[in-house]
């Protein structure tokens, strides 16, 4: 990411990060931090999934850096960053306070967000148009309690990769991409995330929800996940033009000892 240290923060137009996780042993809280202390933006959506209440309620968890997480944002809030909140499935709690202001922090069922460029985008976590969620909780609850398996598995696989040499790998981003029912779950979300903005009369729309990062044209529109802070580490971007980007915060063990580590651009981009 060009000009990201830790002396000169990288500058946006807007941000938009989802699927945080915070209260979960999941969230990677010290990498968000990085990012966050990294840039400066003049909008920071937060599109979801941002506090995992699903987590908390089976145990509680919560380290000083998911703290610094919220600090870091009501700190930016504070000194002048329009901060927009829409919450997402593991926050739902928090949609009934949609319309309402906290702390200089914005609450949305979902919003329209207008690029420099002009364009139009619908901004909201996405899990409205996910079946499992809407028709069986029961399952979405058994899918997640799977997720947070392969991701405890994830670990024990790169705690050998990183004794080989091998760099970070993603067990669960690998099922997504190589089961065949999960490939087919993605592409009809994405689908119809797409023809819901279509639908709406937008350029698209900008989500997070299923943890897998992208930005593609669908139907004549622009369909844009900012994917999470569990697995990948990215961030959805707006620079001062109205361009779109997608990054992913450079590898993890390079974070962890190098504070201004910079943030590696993905190939999609618009």
């Amino acid at each position: 990411m060009s000009g990201l240290s830790s002396t000169s923060p990288a500058r946006y137009r807007s941000v938009f990060i989802s699927d945080v996780h915070l209260g979960f042993r999941g969230c990677r809280a010290e990498f968000l931090l990085e990012f966050l202390e990294s840039i400066e933006t003049e909008n920071l959506y937060l599109v979801g999934d941002i506090v995992d209440l699903w987590s908390l309620k089976k145990s509680f968890y919560w380290p000083q850096a998911h703290n610094n997480v919220i600090r870091t944002i009501l700190g930016k809030a504070k000194r002048g960053t329009r901060v927009i909140y829409v919450p997402g499935n593991h926050d739902c709690d928090f949609r009934e306070y949609a319309g309402m202001v906290f702390g200089n922090v914005e609450v949305h069922r979902d919003i329209v967000h207008e690029t420099a460029d002009g364009r139009r985008f619908l901004v909201l976590h996405g899990d409205e148009f996910d079946p499992v969620v809407q028709v069986s909780p029961l399952i979405a609850s058994l899918g997640d309690s799977a997720y947070t398996l392969a991701l405890f598995l994830n670990r024990g696989v790169n705690f050998l990769r990183r004794r080989m040499g091998f760099p970070y790998w993603s067990l669960a981003n690998y099922l997504k991409h190589k089961v065949k029912k999960a490939t087919t779950y993605i592409a009809n979300f994405e689908r119809a995330l797409a023809q819901e903005a279509k639908r709406r009369g937008l350029d698209g729309t900008i989500c997070g929800h299923i943890h897998r990062a992208q930005v593609s044209t669908m139907d004549g529109v622009l369909y844009c996940n900012d994917g999470d802070w569990v697995e990948s580490c990215t961030t959805l971007t707006e620079d001062f033009n109205g361009r779109l980007s997608l990054w992913r915060w450079s590898d993890q063990e390079q974070c962890a000892r190098r504070p201004g580590a910079a943030a590696q651009p993905l190939d999609q981009a618009a």
